[in-house]
């Protein structure tokens, strides 16, 4: 059984994998997941890679009534696969897999700060309200 803080760092590298699917920082924690779950085996490596790329598409598929359910589902699924690493690895290379994972969640966090879209419309008619994105919202018109 896992110590409470590796088990949630698993739970924050599984919030990782879902949080970074379809944003800039996808190839990072894509890359690095698959680097801590592959354990220096090329093969199982890349067997991680195509399961991420997996998890992306089930997300991206995904309606908006059903995103959440997914998401969670999802973010379980990679804190298991990483719970059981962590669970299976002996005191020395758990320590430096959670090192190597807490710098990844890290990293994942901080690229993941705000986003910036601009639009500009001349002359538009609009019909029907659309939200894209979340957050602070300034509007201007002149």
């Amino acid at each position: 059984m896992l110590v409470e803080a590796l088990s949630a760092l698993a739970a924050a590298g599984g919030g990782a994998v879902v949080q970074a699917a379809g944003t800039d920082a996808w190839n990072g924690v894509r890359g690095g997941i698959a680097r801590v779950l592959g354990r220096g085996e090329a093969a199982r490596e890349q067997s991680e890679l195509e399961r991420l790329d997996r998890t992306r598409a089930v997300l991206e598929a995904s309606n908006e009534d059903e995103f959440e359910g997914v998401r969670t589902a999802q973010a379980a699924a990679w804190q298991n696969r990483l719970e059981m690493l962590l669970e299976a690895l002996p005191e020395t290379q758990r320590r430096q897999a959670a090192a190597e994972l807490r710098a990844l969640i890290e990293r994942a966090g901080a690229g993941g700060g705000s986003q910036s879209v601009h639009n500009d419309f001349s002359g538009a008619t609009f019909e029907k309200s659309a939200v894209q994105g979340s957050g602070s919202q300034h509007n201007t018109f002149n």
